[in-house]
C-alpha cells in the first residue's frame, strides 16, 4: 500500500503521458523535416550555385508562411479540434517536405519551403492546446518542456540521419525519407488520440485529475478580442524579439561550422548532435526549474520568470561564439544558448496555458508564433544579406546575445503578475 502511495502514477494514471509522447514525436518530426535543408544547404550551394541571399530568401519564405500559417492555424485548431486539425498539419507538411525533393531552382525551394512552413504552423498551437486539455496546470511546463524536447531531438536526429541518407542515396532521398515518416505519426495519433472526456483507456481517477482545476466558460471568443489585450501583445513582441536568435542558429549553425571551421557533410553531425542535445536537456530543464519553484511555493509569475531569466544568462556568451579559437568552444558557446533558448521556449508557452482559458490557447499561442516567425522572417533575410555583403557572422551573434533580456523585460512591462486574462473585456491588468 505505502508503495503504491508513494508512485503518483500507480494510483492516478499515467495514459496523459502517452499523448505527451506523441506531441514529442510530432515536434521531433517538424525539426527533422525543416533541418534538412540547413545541413545540406553548404552541399546544395555548391552543386546548385546559390548566393548567400538566395539561401536567405529560401529561408525567408518558410518563415513567411510559418508566420502567416500560425495566424489561421490556431483559430482552426480551436475550432475544429486537435484529432483532426493535427492530422491535417502534419500530413501536408510531410507532403511539402517531400516536396524538396523534386525541385532544383531556388524558387522551387522557395515554394516548397513556403508550402512546408504552411503545414508546420499547425505543431505548436496544437501541441500547446493538448497540453492545456490533458494536463492541470501544475504539470503543464513539465509537459511543454518533454514535447518541445522533441525539437532538440529532431534537430540532433538530422545531423545522423540526412547526412547519411544523401551521401549514399543522393540528396533529393534526404528529403523524400524524411517526409514519409509523418504518415507513420498520423496513423498513430488518429489510433490512439480522443478528447480526455471522451478517452476509452482513460481512468475516472486519472480523468479527475486532468479536470481538477476550477471549471472555465465554453463561449466562443472573436479572434481580434484576443489581440486587445496587452498582455497577448506583449508575448507577440517578446516573441518578436527573442525568436530570430533560435531561427538564426537553426538555419545557420551548420553553415557557420562549414565556413568557420572546415567541417564537411562527412563531419558536420557530431557537432550538431551536441549542440541540439543540449538544447534537449534545456528544454526538460527549463520547464522542470518552474516547476520545482511552484512546487516550493513560489508564486506562477516568480516561477516562469525567474526560469525565463535563467535562461537568457545562458544565451548571453553566445556573443562570443564567431572569435572562438577551436570548433569545440564554438559548439559549447551554441550548445549553451541552444540550451537556454529551449527552457526559454517551454515557459514561454507554458505562459499561454497559465494566463488564458483552454478554449483559447491555440488562438494566442498562434497570434504569439506569428510575432516570433515574422522576427525570424526579417532575421532570415538579414542574415543572407549581411553575409553576401560582409562575409563576417561577427554582428549577427552579436545581435542575438541581449535578444532575451529585452523579450523578458517587455513581458514583466505587459504582464507584471501573469494575472489570468479575462477574455472578453478590452484590458486587463497583468
Amino acid at each position: 500500500m505505502s508503495s503504491a502511495r508513494s508512485d503518483p502514477s500507480q494510483v492516478i494514471g499515467s495514459y496523459r503521458w502517452s499523448i505527451c509522447a506523441l506531441l514529442f514525436f510530432a515536434t521531433t518530426l517538424s525539426y527533422i523535416d525543416r533541418q534538412v535543408l540547413a545541413i545540406l544547404a553548404p552541399s546544395l550551394q555548391a552543386e546548385l550555385g546559390w548566393s548567400e541571399a538566395q539561401y536567405g530568401y529560401i529561408v525567408t519564405a518558410f518563415q513567411a508562411a510559418y508566420a502567416l500559417g500560425l495566424l489561421g492555424a490556431g483559430r482552426a485548431i480551436d475550432r475544429f479540434g486537435t484529432r483532426i486539425g493535427y492530422t491535417i498539419a502534419v500530413g501536408f507538411w510531410s507532403l511539402a517536405g517531400m516536396a524538396n525533393g523534386l525541385v532544383r531552382l531556388p524558387l522551387g525551394f522557395g515554394i516548397a519551403r513556403f508550402m512546408l512552413g504552411v503545414g508546420q504552423a499547425g505543431n505548436f498551437p496544437s501541441a500547446v492546446k493538448v497540453v492545456a486539455e490533458w494536463f492541470p496546470k501544475r504539470e503543464r511546463a513539465l509537459a511543454t518542456g518533454l514535447f518541445n524536447a522533441g525539437a532538440n531531438v529532431g534537430a540532433l536526429t538530422a545531423p545522423l540521419l540526412v547526412p547519411w541518407i544523401a551521401l549514399h542515396f543522393g540528396w533529393r532521398w534526404a528529403f523524400l525519407l524524411t517526409g514519409a515518416l509523418g504518415f507513420v505519426w498520423v496513423i498513430a495519433w488518429l489510433a490512439c488520440y480522443r478528447p480526455p472526456q471522451e478517452h476509452p483507456r482513460l481512468s475516472p481517477r486519472e480523468l479527475a485529475h486532468i479536470v481538477s482545476d476550477p471549471a472555465e466558460p465554453n463561449a466562443r471568443i472573436p479572434w481580434l478580442s484576443l489581440c486587445a489585450h496587452r498582455q497577448t501583445i506583449g508575448l507577440v513582441l517578446a516573441r518578436f524579439v527573442s525568436d530570430p536568435a533560435w531561427w538564426f542558429m537553426l538555419n545557420w549553425a551548420p553553415k557557420f561550422l562549414y565556413t568557420k571551421h572546415g567541417l564537411t557533410l562527412n563531419h558536420v553531425g557530431p557537432p550538431l548532435v551536441i549542440m541540439y542535445m543540449a538544447a534537449n536537456a534545456g528544454s526538460i530543464f527549463g520547464g522542470w526549474l518552474s516547476g520545482w519553484m511552484l512546487q516550493r511555493g513560489w508564486s506562477v509569475n516568480a516561477s516562469r520568470k525567474l526560469a525565463m531569466l535563467a535562461c537568457a544568462l545562458m544565451v548571453a556568451p553566445v556573443m562570443y561564439t564567431p572569435r572562438a579559437s577551436s570548433l569545440w568552444t564554438a559548439v559549447f558557446l551554441l550548445s549553451l544558448a541552444s540550451a537556454g533558448q529551449q527552457g526559454w521556449a517551454a515557459n514561454i508557452y507554458t505562459i499561454v496555458s497559465d494566463i488564458y482559458p483552454k478554449r483559447t490557447v491555440s488562438s494566442v499561442v498562434g497570434i504569439c508564433g506569428f510575432g516570433g516567425s515574422a522576427g525570424g522572417m526579417l532575421m532570415a533575410a538579414a542574415t543572407g544579406l549581411i553575409l553576401q555583403k560582409t562575409g563576417s557572422y561577427v554582428p549577427l551573434f552579436l545581435l542575438a546575445s541581449p535578444l532575451y533580456f529585452l523579450a523578458l523585460l517587455i513581458i514583466q512591462m505587459t504582464s507584471p503578475r501573469l494575472a489570468p486574462v479575462q477574455v472578453g473585456t478590452p484590458a486587463s491588468s497583468g
